[in-house]
């Protein structure tokens, strides 16, 4: 180390929103049996913890696999997370204009639902209460000013004050930090020139676990239950197409989405805050080095369209725990090159076929060619008829295979 000692720490975990809490939480165990020193910097102040829960029609959610609830339920924080949960029992996937449909349910697969739907706020709330149950370092608010590598990791000088050389850094802030790019760590990006409108919307009638998924010619939209009569949803658009929509009232923007998705759930009735957030898909050139580590968005921004961003960041943040755990029984440190190569290896075919998933449905769907849609509608129907295949479209959207 240098002569020049700063406080160390074996993991450094630069970002504590959904990705590095998981993270944090994840080590928990190591923390506990192998006396890790780990430290969480994160830039936005975070709520006070005594504050009474107040659940918001505006709160943004996020879809949740069956597998990444098994993974929080290892962590010991999936009852909690329940508690504001609503479950998928049935994944409807269907093209606009077109006869075909898919049905994927869980009483098929013999599960209770098939993924569920979390308020990222409620999220947010119970996994950073688990944080503060273990003895961590928190720097908060505080952002990474300066990064420089060293002998053994990376040295971190934060807008705090505080200097820290770390063992293993993880970039988890989601890519806008631009640390990445002060690493030399270039992306590889390409637009998909559309925008995802996002915001909750009531229904006319209890929306019995049915999570949606519409092609139209303008875009995917989706649908996620929430709890009561409220559905997440996800609108694409062609980029520039949403600014008009995100100016009409309450009124004309749900006449306007009835006429797009059609009456499948029913009659729109109610909408909160829209947000709008361009689309890309985004690879990390690199998500390991020694000493460093890369997860969540910085490593991969996926199109939304198949719910599999937060469920795949998930299982990065469980195999990075893995390899570090099998690191230390080999009596490795967690930033030492052979711990992050393991954790490569562990990543690279999942993060592969989802990218390649998630991109060739947009891909596929958004082709407008006589022949090709029809050839779409029939695999769909197909699809819904043939048991094997709709399980195994099923297990893959659970996030029980990779």
């Amino acid at each position: 180390m240098s002569s020049l000692r700063a406080p160390w720490v074996d993991i450094a975990i630069i970002g504590g929103g959904l990705v590095g809490a998981s993270l944090g939480c994840a080590l928990a165990a190591l923390v506990e049996r192998a006396g890790l020193r780990v430290a969480v910097i994160e830039a936005a102040p975070l709520p006070p913890r005594d504050e009474p829960w107040q659940p918001s029609f505006d709160a943004r959610a996020s879809a949740i696999a069956a597998g990444s609830a098994r993974h929080f339920t290892g962590l010991g924080v999936w009852d909690a997370l329940a508690e504001m949960a609503a479950p998928i029992r049935t994944i409807h996937v269907s093209e606009r204009g077109r006869l075909g449909v898919t049905r994927l349910r869980a009483a098929e697969l013999g599960v209770e639902a098939l993924g569920h739907v979390i308020p990222n706020a409620w999220m947010g709330r119970v996994l950073h209460g688990r944080l503060a149950e273990l003895p961590l370092a928190w720097h908060c608010p505080a952002k990474v000013e300066t990064i420089h590598p060293h002998d053994e990791g990376y040295r971190l000088q934060l807008s705090d004050g505080g200097t820290l050389q770390a063992g293993l850094t993880v970039l988890a802030d989601g890519g806008r930090s631009g640390l990445k790019e002060r690493l030399g760590i270039k992306s590889q990006e390409r637009p998909y020139d559309q925008v995802a409108l996002i915001a909750s919307v009531e229904v006319s009638r209890p929306h019995a676990g049915v999570a949606y998924e519409r092609f139209t010619l303008a875009g995917p939209i989706a649908l996620l239950p929430l709890r009561g009569q409220a559905m997440e949803l996800v609108w694409t658009h062609a980029r520039g197409d949403e600014e008009r929509r995100l100016a009409l009232s309450d009124g004309d923007f749900l006449a306007e989405l009835q006429q797009a998705f059609g009456d499948r759930a029913g009659h729109f009735r109610r909408v909160g805050r829209r947000h709008a957030y361009p689309l890309s898909l985004i690879t990390a050139g690199e998500t390991a080095r020694p000493g460093l580590a890369v997860l969540g968005n910085a490593a991969h921004a996926l199109h939304p369209v198949a719910g599999q961003g937060f469920n795949l960041a998930l299982r990065g943040v469980m195999d990075l725990v893995a390899a570090i755990e099998t690191g230390i029984e080999r009596g490795e440190r967690p930033g030492t090159p052979a711990v992050l190569q393991d954790f490569e290896v562990r990543r690279d075919a999942d993060r592969d076929n989802v990218v390649r998933f998630s991109d060739g449905l947009i891909r596929l769907f958004g082709l407008d060619l006589p022949l090709l849609g029809q050839a779409r509608g029939a695999g769909l129907a197909g699809l819904n008829l043939v048991g094997p295949l709709r399980r195994g479209l099923a297990r893959r959207a659970m996030g029980l295979e990779r």
